[in-house]
């Protein structure tokens, strides 16, 4: 069983330094990316526009007398309004705070880790892989 390891460890540590290898890792860490915005950008073309209908007398009012108590009334007697707003803003701030981590400080050592696994099943599953053609082209 040691011997399986260190050769799965072997044939990782292998495929690490073959520069195909880490262009493909960034290649399935873009695809990543994009994929978190365009989740974030169906928020807001399908929930966030639901949400703000549903505000829109609230909406009418603040746009005549805008006060912050008007909102936070608007907001509380509007709860499925509020959850879904709330649900495109905090997925929106989650993926900011998400790749402004990643690009300030690097990918951390585990989310590094799991890419590359990532992209060694891809590999070995070839072109069945739904991925295989962004990433191993």
């Amino acid at each position: 069983m040691d011997q399986s390891k260190n050769q799965h460890f072997e044939s990782l540590t292998d495929t690490q330094l073959d520069p195909a290898f880490k262009q493909q890792v960034q290649r399935l860490h873009q695809i990543k990316v994009y994929s978190r915005w365009l989740v974030v950008g169906v928020l807001w073309v399908t929930i966030a526009p639901l949400s703000l209908w549903g505000l829109r007398a609230e909406i009418a009012l603040w746009l005549q007398y805008f006060t912050w108590v008007a909102v936070r009334y608007g907001l509380y007697y509007n709860p499925l309004s509020a959850l879904g707003l709330a649900f495109c803003i905090g997925m929106t701030v989650a993926v900011l705070v998400w790749q402004t981590r990643n690009i300030l400080l690097g990918l951390p050592r585990q989310e590094q880790q799991r890419l590359e696994q990532q992209v060694c099943r891809i590999r070995q599953q070839g072109p069945s892989h739904p991925l295989w053609r962004w990433v191993c082209r």
